[in-house]
């Protein structure tokens, strides 16, 4: 599968302009998930490159050829929509296989490649069928296999489990992920739920305003975001981020909250140091908080704080804790949080190597 690239490409709408001069290459038989909020311009950058719009300036590249002026059809793309877009009055039989007669292939090979893909999609026993008698995820099934028997470079998926309940959203994550391990195309995802992109994706670029913020796999842009945008949309629950000042004490770094609390940051890899009493943002993600433990861990900041609310799931909980005139969600065990009280206070430990620090002003990675 060819690799796809994206060249200092902008696109307007009049006098609004939505993309402005975006950069992006996508690896043969990558996974990509383009991630963000609604209005980022993820679902623009999709549509540019299936050619269902044109760039205003730039290049699109798949492989070694320049697609930027050619049709839908001659680009090499198959793509599954949001919305199914099957033909009603077709069988899944007479879906699969109306993609190919525009290709006139030889019945043979026809029927080889509509087997292939109701097999691959357990969609044999339906094939009789007709959309209104198909459930949700039978209907993507489907949406999918048409696309799969096209034999395609490329495979677009916009937004394609929003339609879904949780329990087949779920299903067809899993679904879609086989998919890519079993035949490594190489496909550009679009969503703005951070689980189908943590789950499915091995790369991700997060966008916002019509920029990507960041560019990686799930586990840098987790564990590393380049900027308080994208620490506080990826992650759920999100990233606990408390406004602090950067200050210097004996030689040694730290974050001094408004409350006066001091937090020691010795041991903390800063990309760049701030000065003495700079605005920054702390950065906490809610699982790596530790709760109740006896003495304080080395490379660790400990706190004593009272319990604001105390939010069950089930198989998980979440601890709201006053901080600093703010509030901090620790992650917690349903059996610790079951004997937790509004108003009691909680002592918990957050190691410094799991921080991360923010310019206050300017939003980068500290």
């Amino acid at each position: 599968m060819p690799s796809v690239s994206f060249e200092h490409i902008v696109k307007r709408f009049g006098a609004v302009t939505v993309l402005d001069g975006l950069n992006l290459t996508v690896e043969k038989g990558d996974f990509l998930v383009l991630l963000g909020p609604s209005g980022c311009g993820k679902t623009t950058l999709l549509n540019l490159l299936a050619g269902l719009l044109d760039v205003s300036s730039g290049r699109i590249m798949i492989g070694d050829r320049d697609v930027t002026e050619l049709d839908p059809k001659d680009r090499g793309l198959a793509m599954v929509f949001q919305s199914y877009a099957l033909y009603p009055t077709k069988t899944v039989e007479g879906n699969l296989r109306f993609g190919l007669s525009a290709r006139k292939l030889p019945k043979a090979e026809a029927d080889a490649r509509v087997t292939w893909a109701s097999e691959l999609l357990q969609l044999t026993p339906l094939m009789r069928r007709k959309p209104s008698e198909l459930s949700g995820g039978q209907r993507q099934r489907v949406a999918i296999g048409r696309a799969l028997v096209k034999h395609a470079d490329v495979l677009l998926f916009d937004e394609p489990l929003s339609n879904l309940d949780a329990k087949l959203r779920t299903e067809m994550r899993l679904e879609i992920k086989k998919l890519h391990d079993t035949l490594s195309p190489t496909v550009v995802y679009v969503t703005h739920d951070q689980i189908e992109a943590m789950t499915m994706a091995t790369k991700i670029a997060i966008m916002n305003g019509g920029e990507i913020q960041q560019f990686g796999t799930p586990d840098e842009v987790y564990e590393n975001p380049a900027n308080l945008f994208v620490a506080s949309f990826i992650g759920s629950p999100a990233m606990n981020l408390t406004n602090a000042r950067f200050r210097i004490t004996d030689g040694s770094p730290g974050a001094m909250f408004d409350n006066g609390t001091k937090m020691d940051l010795t041991g903390y890899d800063f990309v760049s140091t701030p000065q003495d009493g700079d605005a920054i943002a702390v950065g906490m993600r809610p699982e790596h908080f530790l709760i109740d433990t006896q003495g304080t861990q080395q490379s660790h900041s400990a706190f004593d704080l009272t319990v604001k609310m105390v939010e069950r799931t089930g198989s998980d909980a979440l601890i709201s804790l006053e901080f600093a005139d703010d509030q901090l969600f620790v992650r917690a065990e349903p059996d610790r949080a079951a004997k937790t009280r509004p108003g009691e206070t909680v002592s918990v430990q957050y190691p410094t190597a799991k921080l991360n620090l923010f310019d206050a002003r300017e939003g980068r990675r500290l």
